[in-house]
């Protein structure tokens, strides 16, 4: 019996090798040759190679039964467990095919409008059941319809009774699946008060440490399906985006003129600046020479300002210099015209980065009048009483 089963095992492992080292080779060799392959998707997915683990598995299943002393219920249970083997080889083979042609329709410029993900991972959920039906109808020697009977009317009762159980579940699998959230990641979900880190992950719940050492309790299928925003990605790429902005007020917008531009340029930054733009405005005026001064382009003090906030991001040592860098002007508002910095801090840090956002904002909130701007800044009682305090006292004069 000894003998027998050495020999199996050796044929097996023989079986194997030709399969995978010869047989699936040379397959790829030929594949490779096509030009319609892909060798990069080929090699990250290897269907024929998994295919090839059915050989050992036929080669032992046939080979059990021709062992002499050997009782029929150890025959017959490893008989079983290579047929179960190669259900699920099977069935990883059909999914690593589903995944090569996904990668291949991704290609696809219609691909963006049409994706077919979801609908292969409905296929490759109905190949999984039926692959776990046929391995159990294996084991208990039973038919798989008569498996799908019993489990339907089961099903209903269990889903009724472990309703919370079941959706808890199936969401943690996809939440593990999907690498959605993971402990110490930062999230933010606003619906149900949840702000910090993630703490603590069990089947029915995620426990949340917000920033005010509070804590938040979230249902595990809230996740999925409710909306929330992970700032995992944030603490990967090491950089932290500042998007803020200074409302300008519109009426202290006009022309520069020469005496204005003199002032600015001794400021080290702006000195190319204005040289540079100045004479791009010459040579762009000279075409205008006949048309009105008005229809000719000038320098502006908030173009100025706008240019020189930018030159100082792009020499600040806290900012991030292969980050997107972008001070533009937004939509006017009765509040004023938003000038909006959006640019990226080198450091994650929460201290740090209020910390540079600080300072830079402290800079030009100081340094903006000398650009002849004003901040918009709604009256407050002080306004009215200086208001009308002046009033009095012009209006004093008269009355006497």
């Amino acid at each position: 019996m000894l003998t027998s089963l050495s020999i199996i095992l050796l044929l097996a492992i023989v079986a194997n090798f030709i399969a995978k080292q010869v047989v699936v080779r040379g397959i790829r060799k030929v594949i490779s040759k096509l030009k319609f392959a892909n060798n990069q998707i080929l090699a990250e997915h290897s269907v024929i190679r998994r295919i090839a683990n059915i050989v050992p598995a036929i080669v032992i299943l046939n080979g059990i039964t021709t062992v002499p002393h050997i009782s029929d219920k150890f025959e017959a249970f490893i008989q079983m467990a290579c047929q179960a083997f190669i259900f699920l080889t099977i069935a990883l083979a059909i999914s690593e095919m589903l995944n090569i042609f996904n990668l291949v329709y991704q290609k696809n410029p219609k691909s963006r409008n049409k994706p077919i993900k979801g609908y292969l991972q409905l296929v490759k959920l109905i190949i999984y059941i039926v692959c776990a039906l046929m391995i159990l109808g294996t084991f208990l020697k039973k038919d798989v319809f008569t498996l799908l009977a019993g489990f339907g009317a089961m099903a209903a009762v269990l889903m009724l009774v472990f309703q919370n159980t079941i959706l808890s579940l199936v969401a943690s699998v996809q939440i593990a699946s999907y690498d959605m959230v993971r402990i110490g990641d930062w999230i933010e979900m606003p619906s149900l008060n949840a702000d910090g880190d993630v703490i603590d992950m069990s089947l029915h719940t995620i426990t949340v440490q917000n920033f005010d050492k509070t804590l938040t309790t979230i249902p595990t299928n809230k996740l999925v399906t409710d909306t929330f925003k992970n700032w995992r990605g944030m603490a990967q790429s090491g950089v932290r985006r500042i998007k803020r902005s200074i409302y300008i007020d519109q009426n202290s917008v006009h022309f520069m003129t020469q005496e204005e531009q003199q002032k600015l340029k001794d400021f080290l930054l702006l000195g190319h600046y204005l040289d540079a733009k100045n004479e791009e405005l010459q040579q762009f005026n000279q075409q205008l020479a006949n048309s009105s001064q008005y229809n000719q382009r000038r320098l502006t003090n908030l173009g100025t300002f706008r240019a020189y906030v930018e030159l100082y991001l792009k020499q600040h040592t806290g900012i991030a210099q292969h980050q997107s860098l972008i001070v533009r002007q937004l939509q006017p508002t009765s509040e004023g015209l938003p000038l909006e910095i959006y640019a990226f801090s080198k450091t994650i840090a929460w201290k740090d980065y209020e910390d540079i956002q600080s300072d830079i904002f402290d800079h030009l909130i100081a340094i903006i009048p000398e650009f002849g701007l004003r901040i918009y800044q709604a009256p407050s009682g002080i306004d009215f009483h200086n208001a009308l305090y002046h009033q009095d006292i012009a209006s004093a004069p008269e009355e006497k």
